[in-house]
């Protein structure tokens, strides 16, 4: 969810759709990248709190990872090879297999949908109908799956939905963790309704979720919530998706968002960071005995991607040990002591922080003012976007290899904006929003046995 563009660029006015979002939020023409950073075509310097929606994990034109491209390229290497067999594809997935699922204890098929992360989605809602017979999906309110039909109706915000055109259909929305506020437990509340034979909820073909809602405003799920959520997907027997398209591939900290919790899903969607370079990629991750595709029954012209699977397979050297984990871990703890100093230090903006290890936020409970503190600090050389259904949150989402210099000043950047005196207006002008209650019938569901 983008601010209103400031600076009219012509060209791109004149020629480019209306379509068109994160220019809108960054009114420069960027033309060069590195790192951490990226450069204008005015030779103006920005610290990267984006990521490419975190498509970027390891950076802008990471060396290792380009010099792995540069030769391949110069070797006249498979570029495009549909899903035919490649010297390529068959290191990545040797590679994958022994450096992230073995090292796990994971036994997963993989496949390649096409190569974005609605691919992957898609290819997992039609998976699982395909095994189960069934064709409801149940889904989480602040949701964000993709922009395709199959994806877009299990996504929740409502200004995306809309863009379908069309009614879109086969999907229930359950409250995710913490939705109903604290004291209700969502859990009891999703197995109530697959328990009761007249709400209207029938038995799913499956429950998909992201353990860290990025796109809804970093919601965070606990732990305890996602391993309730497996145990009614197993004594119901219904697949678990969990989509790791955002915040898969380190993001969290640990190379699947889920590991930490002690989850197994049936399916997994990972996309944007797998291939390491922001190269299109995606994969769906499935469980062997799930596998009942018939050959083509779900393909794509460019799954067979061979420049990101040369990228993607040298980008998983940084899972060969522990250390990029305990870095992020550490730039984490770095982020949200920042984030609870700003907001004790600034109670007019009433904020609260969100997130795991590099997706980390502060949602403002004053009307716009995300927006306003995020187009602050583009001004003062800092990008960062917004996220959840107001566009509410501040997102502090900066590559995984960032070093402490870098995230310093960003940090400082994030923290000057704040103190703006636009902020201070803006506060004056909108008064912040009042705490919504809960029903007393939810509160009443918290405690059924």
């Amino acid at each position: 969810m983008q601010t209103t563009i400031t600076k009219p660029r012509s060209v791109f006015d004149e020629l480019e759709s209306e379509v068109r979002s994160y220019c809108r939020s960054f009114p420069t023409v960027f033309n060069r990248a590195k790192g951490y950073k990226l450069w204008d075509v005015h030779g103006r310097e920005y610290i990267d709190f984006f990521a490419g929606a975190g498509a970027l994990n390891y950076g802008h034109n990471n060396s290792r990872l380009q010099e792995r491209l540069v030769d391949y390229i110069a070797a006249d290497g498979v570029t495009h090879s549909l899903d035919m067999s490649t010297k390529a594809k068959e290191n990545f997935l040797e590679r994958f297999d022994e450096i992230i699922l073995k090292p796990r204890g994971m036994r997963y098929k993989i496949m390649f949908p096409g190569p974005t992360g609605t691919n992957a989605v898609e290819s997992a809602l039609k998976l699982a109908r395909k095994v189960t017979k069934r064709d409801t999906i149940i889904c989480f309110t602040n949701a964000f799956h993709g922009m395709t039909m199959g994806s877009l109706s299990v996504t929740g915000n409502s200004s995306k939905r809309k863009g379908a055109g069309v009614a879109l259909h086969n999907s229930v929305f359950m409250p995710y963790d913490q939705f109903l506020g604290q004291e209700v437990n969502t859990v009891e509340y999703l197995q109530h309704f697959l328990d009761d034979n007249s709400s209207g909820v029938d038995l799913p073909a499956a429950i998909i979720l992201e353990t860290v809602q990025g796109e809804g405003g970093i919601n965070v799920a606990s732990f305890k919530w996602l391993k309730g959520v497996e145990e009614v997907c197993r004594q119901n027997n219904i697949p678990l998706i969990v989509d790791d398209i955002q915040v898969g591939c380190g993001r969290t900290g640990t190379f699947f968002s889920f590991e930490p919790a002690g989850i197994k899903p049936d399916i997994v969607c990972l996309s944007k960071s797998i291939s390491g370079y922001g190269l299109p990629m995606a994969l769906t991750l499935i469980k062997p005995e799930l596998d009942i595709w018939s050959p083509g029954e779900h393909n794509g012209t460019f799954r067979g991607n061979n420049l990101a699977f040369i990228t993607a397979a040298e980008a998983l050297s940084y899972w060969e040990d522990n250390q990029l984990s305990s870095q992020i871990k550490e730039k984490g703890e770095t982020v949200s002591s920042f984030l609870h100093e700003m907001v004790e230090e600034h109670p007019e903006i009433a904020g609260e922080v969100r997130g795991r290890g590099l997706m980390q936020g502060i949602a403002c409970g004053v009307p716009g003012l995300a927006e306003l503190i995020c187009s602050v600090a583009f001004e003062k050389g800092l990008i960062m976007e917004t996220s959840g259904s107001n566009s509410e949150v501040c997102k502090v989402m900066p590559p995984l290899i960032i070093d402490n210099s870098g995230l310093k000043q960003g940090l400082n950047i994030f923290k000057d904006s704040i103190k703006d005196p636009q902020i201070k207006n803006h506060i004056k002008k909108n008064p912040r929003l009042k705490s919504k209650k809960k029903a007393p019938s939810f509160r009443a569901l918290a405690k059924l046995k």
